[in-house]
C-alpha cells in the first residue's frame, strides 16, 4: 500500500523564511500583483497577536510575583521574586515604548491578568495557606505598575 502525501503547493507553504524574503522584495520593487496578499495579511494580523499576548503574559507574571512578594513571608525568596518583577517591568516598559497603542490593552486585561495569576498562585503548592487578596488593592496604571514596589509602602 502506497501513502501519498499531498504536497504542499505554495511558497508560504513549503518555505516559510524563502516566502518572506521574496515577500519583502517585491514590496521594495512595488510589485504589487505578485504579492502574496493573503499571507501576508495574516501574518500582519498574527504579530498584532503576538504584541497583545507578550503584554498580557508579562503583566501576569508581574502580578504573580508582586502578589507572591507582598503576601508571602519566604525572605529567602524575595531577591528571585524581585529580579522576575524588574524583568518583567523592564520588558513591559520596552514593548509599551515601541507599540504605545497597547497602553489601552494593558488596561483593558488587567483584572483578566489578575485573575489568571491569581489562580496560578493558588495551584502551587507552597502558597495554599496563604490569605491572597480576590482583588488588585494597589494602583494599576502603568507608571505605577512599572515603577512602585508595593511591599516597600
Amino acid at each position: 500500500m502506497t501513502i501519498t502525501i499531498a504536497s504542499k503547493t505554495t511558497l508560504y507553504d513549503r518555505d516559510f523564511y524563502q516566502w518572506v524574503q521574496e515577500t519583502t522584495e517585491k514590496l521594495k520593487m512595488k510589485d504589487f500583483d505578485h504579492v502574496d496578499l493573503e499571507n501576508l495579511i495574516e501574518e500582519i494580523e498574527s504579530l498584532g497577536t503576538s504584541e497583545r499576548s507578550e503584554i498580557y503574559n508579562r503583566l501576569a507574571t508581574l502580578l504573580e510575583h508582586l502578589l507572591k512578594r507582598m503576601f508571602v513571608d519566604m525572605p529567602q525568596e524575595f531577591n528571585g521574586w524581585e529580579n522576575t518583577i524588574r524583568e518583567q517591568r523592564k520588558r513591559l516598559k520596552r514593548a509599551l515604548k515601541f507599540s504605545p497603542s497597547l497602553k489601552n490593552y494593558f488596561t483593558e486585561v488587567f483584572d483578566e491578568a489578575f485573575v489568571d495569576a491569581l489562580e496560578e498562585i493558588r495551584k502551587e503548592k507552597g502558597y495554599k495557606l496563604v490569605k491572597f487578596p480576590d482583588t488588585w488593592q494597589f494602583g494599576r496604571d502603568i507608571d505605577t505598575m512599572i515603577n512602585v514596589d508595593f511591599w516597600e509602602q
